[in-house]
């Protein structure tokens, strides 16, 4: 019988039935989908270290000895320290007119729920190696980086058994990463959700795949990732598997905010922005009036990362508690446009397989009297 094309070196390595990784930060889905034959991984930026302790032990809880992985992030280009009072107080009094003018034309209410993006661990240096601590304290399965390099961590995760992953938007990146001994590279296209380069990922996927190859490291393909003829595609430019999130947004076990659940169900891919507009980084989230007032010709230039996110944390609160739709948004890739209906996660894990499948039958011509 001919080889399973979605068996792949990833799913030895993980030992998982299906080369699908969720990025996610509900832990519901992440349980969906590792109990579906995938594999998630779970962001806790926004978590303090007690927090992402428990979340690690809860998850252990519900897949037993499955694995799964946490997403932090190292960023370079942070202050080194500073609480969020210091922060706030540093960024530049043109952008902080500028929003507070903002608030004042679309009449935006003050927030009640204290804004999340204050809670984010890379606002600084400091914060994010204590976040460290707590995942490699609890050795979970795998560590991946979404922004900066890991590579600094990798004596430590291997010695606790752990594999560690870098998310990388040029080839340059994954060669430093692959040289110094990373255990999976993720290639993230310009189409993906959440901080992206400037290269496509049709075209970033196999480069990779061409450095990784005398390492026989995996390369996971990210970028637009929704649908399973884009994991069999993946599968085709030489990935080991692919890295999804925005697919997730709008599952039944989701719990992103109803109305933000509609506005993706509702968006197409030109609905998306890659704009440094929300983090002060180069981003790919979904469009807002957010967006559209710092794309005006008379609007500042985007404070530097992590003020700008400081600046856009009670626009951000205020949208949700108050059920502003046009502020809402969300890193959501250009896949969005795949995103139709509010599935189980489960079901969005079957329904991909079963569609990849499906595609290589159609590519390889498969003769049932053959078999």
């Amino acid at each position: 019988m001919a080889k399973n094309p979605l068996h792949t070196k990833l799913c030895d390595q993980l030992g998982i039935e299906y080369p699908i990784i969720a990025f996610t930060h509900c832990k519901d889905v992440a349980v969906s989908v590792t109990n579906a034959g995938g594999f998630a991984v779970i962001g806790q930026t926004q978590h303090t270290p007690d927090e992402i302790d428990a979340n690690i032990r809860w998850m252990r809880e519900k897949i037993g000895d499955k694995p799964f992985g946490v997403d932090l992030v190292f960023p370079a280009s942070v202050p080194a320290v500073g609480s969020i009072e210091e922060l706030l107080a540093q960024i530049p009094q043109e952008q902080v007119d500028f929003v507070e003018k903002m608030k004042e034309t679309h009449k935006i209410p003050k927030w009640r729920t204290y804004p999340d993006c204050w809670n984010l661990g890379w606002i600084n240096k400091e914060t994010p190696i204590k976040q460290l601590d707590v995942v490699v304290d609890n050795k979970v399965p795998v560590l991946a980086s979404g922004l900066g390099n890991p590579s600094f961590v990798l004596k430590r995760a291997h010695e606790a058994g752990m594999l560690v992953w870098g998310l990388v938007g040029k080839p340059r990146q994954a060669k430093a990463e692959i040289d110094a001994g990373i255990d999976a590279v993720i290639a993230q296209g310009y189409d993906a959700a959440g901080h992206t380069g400037n290269i496509g990922t049709f075209s970033i996927v196999p480069q990779c795949v061409e450095i990784a190859k005398d390492s026989g490291t995996p390369v996971i393909a990210g970028g637009g990732v929704t649908t399973g003829r884009h994991l069999a595609g993946a599968i085709a430019l030489g990935a080991s598997g692919v890295w999804t999130g925005t697919v997730w947004l709008a599952s039944r076990e989701s719990d992103v905010d109803m109305l933000l659940k509609e506005k993706l169900i509702e968006s197409k891919a030109t609905d998306t922005r890659h704009s440094a507009c929300v983090s002060g980084f180069t981003m790919r989230t979904l469009n807002s009036t957010w967006h559209k007032e710092w794309a005006k010709p008379d609007a500042p230039k985007p404070a530097p990362a992590p003020y700008q996110l400081l600046l856009f944390a009670e626009i951000k609160a205020s949208a949700f508690d108050h059920g502003l739709k046009d502020f809402m948004t969300e890193a959501a890739g250009q896949g969005v446009d795949f995103v139709t209906s509010m599935k189980p996660a489960r079901q969005i894990v079957l329904d991909m397989v079963e569609e990849a499948l499906d595609v290589f039958d159609e590519i390889c011509g498969t003769d049932e009297d053959d078999e």
